[in-house]
């Protein structure tokens, strides 16, 4: 689907409060974070890199900022950054995400996971950040993030994210940590259907599926097959999927919020002449359609591959020591507002990286990445 107007991203930040004493503080705090959405946008990784490409950037940046005070020091945008009410700035994100995506095509699937910033804990931290985000995969792009508190899990955050996401009429996807009752309930409360992966922390619920699938108490017949085959980088895999609507058999299928359907994907991969086999068990609200729930399960891995890689990769989010205060929490909201707009523009062909180079170098794009007037 087509996504909506940009908003300019000097507009994003303004609704957010400013923590600082009005006194002392001598630069403006939506400034301040343009400045630091800029520098990310064209290759900076902390607050030390976005602090030296502002100050190399200065006249640019006065085109559409006033910037009296210049281009705070890197201590400043830590400091800054470390204060900020995470839940803000994540709202600010949201509300300008409802703007570049409006509404979500039918039976688009939102891929729900979550990623560790592996260096971000400290001595003054009880752990590094873990992030929990909503990603539209069939666009590229992220929905919504939550961090998860250092005395609770996946389970606990993935709720509230739901609940800040327009989901009406999409497909959410959730690996085995997800697989909980409440949250089906959640996602079906917000009207979308669910594709959840059911592994060993549903022990009962997954012998139930093998018990029906092997006719231990009745033989049933697949609804529905979907097979697909795909070739490339010297590897050969076939696909399967085998979708079921014999759900009254499975382990207390009552408290699975619209449960209409179970499925087995197989995927069957041949690498210089060996083949690995993989099974893979999912409850879902959808109907028993095979290449539905294929293609969701499918689907899912982007969430892995075009969002966990390209901040580990293109954003060095694994190395990152970000760890002041909040700050672990407001950087990763940062990569996902660049990565978005990078992936928003579809005048260039070129990879993220490739695009942020351009970003650096060429002022014209940058002001097109940013959606700003001049």
């Amino acid at each position: 689907m087509k996504t909506g107007q940009l908003m300019p991203v000097s507009e994003v930040f303004v609704s957010v409060p400013d923590p600082r004493s009005k006194r002392q503080a001598r630069h403006d705090l939506s400034e301040l974070l343009t400045v630091a959405v800029c520098a990310v946008l064209c290759g900076a990784n902390d607050f030390v890199d976005v602090a030296l490409w502002g100050k190399s950037n200065l006249a640019w940046l006065r085109k559409f900022l006033k910037l009296k005070a210049g281009v705070p020091s890197h201590d400043t945008f830590c400091r800054v950054l470390a204060m900020i009410d995470p839940a803000a700035f994540e709202a600010a994100f949201l509300r300008w995400v409802g703007v570049l995506v409006p509404a979500l095509a039918p039976d688009s699937v939102v891929a729900i996971d979550g990623k560790t910033s592996r260096r971000s804990g400290g001595k003054d931290t009880s752990g590094p950040l873990h992030m929990v985000s909503a990603f539209a995969a069939g666009m590229g792009l992220v929905l919504g993030q939550r961090a998860i508190d250092q005395k609770s899990n996946e389970i606990t955050a993935i709720p509230e994210l739901l609940a800040m996401l327009a989901l009406e009429g999409t497909i959410v996807t959730i690996d085995a940590m997800g697989t909980q009752a409440a949250i089906a309930r959640t996602i079906r409360s917000r009207g979308a259907d669910y594709v959840l992966c059911v592994k060993d922390n549903h022990p009962t619920l997954t012998d139930s599926i093998l018990l029906t699938l092997a006719g231990v108490a009745e033989k049933i017949a697949p609804a529905s097959h979907f097979e697909e085959q795909t070739k490339g980088h010297g590897r050969v895999e076939v696909r399967r999927c085998w979708a079921y609507d014999a759900v009254s058999q499975l382990y207390k299928s009552e408290q699975w919020a619209g449960l209409q359907s179970f499925a087995l994907v197989e995927r069957e991969r041949t690498v210089d002449g060996k083949t690995s086999v993989e099974r893979h068990y999912y409850i879902s609200s959808l109907p028993a359609d095979a290449a539905r729930i294929a293609q969701a399960v499918r689907s899912h891995w982007a969430v892995e591959n075009q969002l966990h890689w390209s901040l580990d990769v293109q954003f060095n989010d694994d190395q990152s020591r970000v760890r002041r205060g909040y700050a672990a929490n407001n950087f990763v909201v940062l990569r996902h507002i660049v990565l978005n707009l990078l992936r928003h523009n579809t005048t260039r062909k070129a990879s993220i990286k490739s695009k942020r180079l351009l970003a650096c170098m060429e002022d014209d794009f940058r002001e097109e990445l940013l959606g700003l007037a001049i």
